[in-house]
């Protein structure tokens, strides 16, 4: 059962709606959302690209911006080495360019998911040396790489580290010891010591930090490089970073460029998945273009999305376009499948009593392993970890709940595990077979979740009667996107709603739609893509009385527009 809470943080909201020319809804529902404090309110609502943090202030900036300014002028041969997934797609492609631009001799390599492993390994290394490659730069990965950088140092080749991840550390009696790797230059927001103001940057946005800055450095236009903001924006998005200060500049700028990109990849990438003509927001991004390029890491190589994001000619783009989607509508279908699995293993098993939820599954591609993981979770609300065999032993991924950092949890069973690293939300982890039962109690032993943190929190921002819900009102909420983790869509609430003329429509008959009446007599069309047939059947159940969350809209059919509300959640 959900655990509804009404959110009621104050504030001057009448001083407020004055002095931003914003309604007082809109600036309680910006508080809510703790953006406290004049300057605060006004980035907010009106922040640009002006006002982004300069990346020379990132700790290892200054260093790696004079080795490659070096490398770029001595004509020595770099190595871009990225990641597998959306960000680190992004993220090679905004350094080729960037690079390009000043001259560089550059080329890039990404490792295959299953060959390779995530991050940077010695086979890449030993890849690179024997091309000649005189300097390797990581992005969205190497921070956790001290021994493999070690490798190609002795090698005598120049490394440098991009990453936005989480710095291991090993606990000891003093506390937390932390590790980095052997680097020329490690450039993370992360790391102890980094002055950089905002420490939630995805891997790609360090990357365009370091162009921004190399840029800058050699006297070039920096706003040569406003183009790079889209992927900047899909990378962040994508990887699920927080959507507030500099990522919520960033993204909303780049989603205005992503409306007339010039990338030929991407522009096929929109057309073939229907979202030309469409106000792209961070939801597309999120649940229809992002899933495309990181199909190509899961099941193809994830060189194929990069070259997308390079095609030069439209043909070569419309092909990639086609192929990408065709791999990850194939994805989807191979997920369904496991989820099914998934699901059984759960109900079928002693681990559904588990505050921690790990699934191991032999045969499911270890790509699959975070999507499926995700899937569980959202079902049933538990820190959720998917195991499957790889080539060296057990691989999986991990999806988290708010209040379960995965991350810090993997730390106290390192001695359990041959490689992991990630995020308080996610992690990824390898180990040898004969440890899985071993890491699932272990797990579960150190887990101090209590059953309050493991029910689902449904936060409410106001209770709205349906009088208020103008077009002015909706419009008025667009000042809020892009809206996405750490800047959620605002949640409104009514009580004593009858729902009336239910019924069940959409091609796959999954959507209801209704009539709804609020206690003050006011009418208003409803729609409820969650659970349809549940949600009719709970409405005859109840005379159609219940109290509902959900969020306005206008709906526009045959050139009429309509206001309605899409149901959320109801009880």
């Amino acid at each position: 059962m959900e655990r509804w809470v009404l959110l009621r943080k104050g504030a001057d909201f009448e001083a407020i709606s004055k002095k931003f020319h914003i309604s007082p809804r809109l600036a309680s529902l910006i508080r809510n959302r703790d953006v406290i404090g004049d300057e605060a309110i006004d980035q907010y609502l009106n922040g640009t690209i002006a006002e982004l943090y300069d990346g020379m202030q990132m700790k290892g900036m200054p260093q790696a911006v004079e080795i490659l300014t070096e490398k770029i002028r001595d004509r020595e041969k770099i190595r871009v080495i990225g990641d597998y997934d959306c960000d680190g797609i992004n993220a090679t492609y905004i350094l080729l360019e960037g690079l390009e631009k000043l001259g560089a001799k550059v080329d890039s390599d990404i490792p295959d998911r299953i060959k390779d492993g995530y991050g940077l390994n010695q086979h890449l290394i030993d890849r690179a040396h024997e091309d000649g490659i005189d300097t390797i730069i990581t992005c969205d990965n190497g921070i956790a790489a001290a021994k493999e950088i070690e490798y190609g140092k002795a090698l005598g080749m120049t490394i440098i580290v991009t990453d936005h991840h989480e710095v291991p550390y090993k606990e000891n009696e003093a506390g937390r010891r932390y590790i980095l790797p052997p680097a020329d230059a490690v450039v993370d927001p992360r790391q102890e010591g980094c002055e950089y103001p905002f420490k939630g940057l995805c891997g790609a946005a360090v990357a365009y930090k370091l162009v921004e800055a190399l840029c800058e450095a050699n006297g070039q236009d920096v706003a040569d490089l406003d183009y790079l903001l889209e992927n900047v924006a899909i990378a962040t998005v994508a990887d699920v970073m927080d959507l507030t200060e500099e990522n919520r500049i960033l993204v909303k700028q780049g989603l205005e460029m992503l409306k007339r990109t010039s990338n030929l990849g991407l522009r096929a990438l929109i057309q073939c998945i229907g979202l030309e003509g469409i106000k792209i927001q961070a939801y597309h991004i999120g649940f229809i273009l992002a899933p495309c390029l990181n199909a190509s890491g899961k099941l193809d190589t994830a060189k194929r999305a990069l070259a997308l994001l390079r095609a030069k000619t439209e043909r070569e783009a419309d092909m990639l376009a086609g192929d990408l989607k065709a791999l990850n509508e194939s994805r989807r279908d191979m997920t369904d499948r496991v989820v099914d699995e998934a699901m059984a293993k759960v109900e079928q098993t002693d681990i559904r009593g588990d505050k921690v939820l790990v699934i191991y599954l032999p045969d499911c591609h270890e790509s699959l392993a975070g999507l499926v993981a995700g899937r569980v979770r959202e079902n049933y609300y538990r820190p959720v970890f998917v195991l499957t065999d790889s080539e060296d032993g057990v691989k999986g991924s991990g999806r988290s709940i708010e209040s379960y950092s995965m991350y810090e949890e993997l730390t106290g069973c390192g001695d359990l595990l041959t490689k992991f690293g990630g995020h308080p939300m996610a992690a990824g982890l390898s180990l040898d077979k004969e440890n899985v039962e071993k890491f699932k109690r272990r797990l579960n032993d150190q887990c101090t979740l209590s059953e309050e943190e493991l029910t689902e929190k449904v936060v409410i921002d106001m209770e709205l009667p349906f009088a208020a819900i103008t077009e002015h009102f909706i419009e008025e909420l667009e000042y809020m996107e892009p809206f996405g983790k750490g800047n959620t869509k605002p949640v409104f609430a009514a009580r004593g709603v009858v729902m009336q003329h239910v019924k069940i429509i959409g091609k796959n008959k999954n959507v209801a739609k209704a009539t709804a009446i609020d206690a003050a007599g006011n009418r208003m069309e409803a729609i409820c893509f969650h659970d349809a047939q549940e949600f009719a059947e709970r409405c005859e159940r109840n005379n159609g009385k219940m109290s509902i969350t959900f969020y306005p809209g206008i709906n526009e059919f045959r050139g009429e527009r309509q206001i309605q509300i899409v149901i959320t959640h109801y009880r």
